[in-house]
């Protein structure tokens, strides 16, 4: 049961990267192409897609150190705190 819950957790981490890109790009594809059917300049929505490619790396960039920051202060704390209960330890056995 313990494993079917870190396959449902890494699914649900790999599909959130997937929305973290995709929906930048296609929010400003669509709105360059709507923008440029405005302004009758078909090639506007090259440069938004740019910008959405853009928007979606520095997401996932940003849900990535989102993710391994926990992690690296939790193992400081996991250390720390087994200093802490071995020290206490010692000054009972004293």
């Amino acid at each position: 049961m313990k494993n079917n819950k870190e396959v449902v957790q890494s699914f649900a981490m790999i599909m959130q990267f997937g929305i973290n890109m995709l929906v930048p790009i296609l929010a400003c594809t669509l709105f360059g192409a709507w923008l440029g059917e405005k302004l009758t300049i078909s090639w506007l929505a090259i440069p938004f897609f740019v910008i959405g490619a853009l928007a979606g790396m520095r997401n996932v960039f940003l849900f990535a150190r989102r993710i391994y920051q926990p992690a690296k202060h939790a193992d400081k704390n996991h250390s720390s705190n087994i200093e802490e209960k071995e020290q206490a330890d010692v000054k009972k056995t004293e």
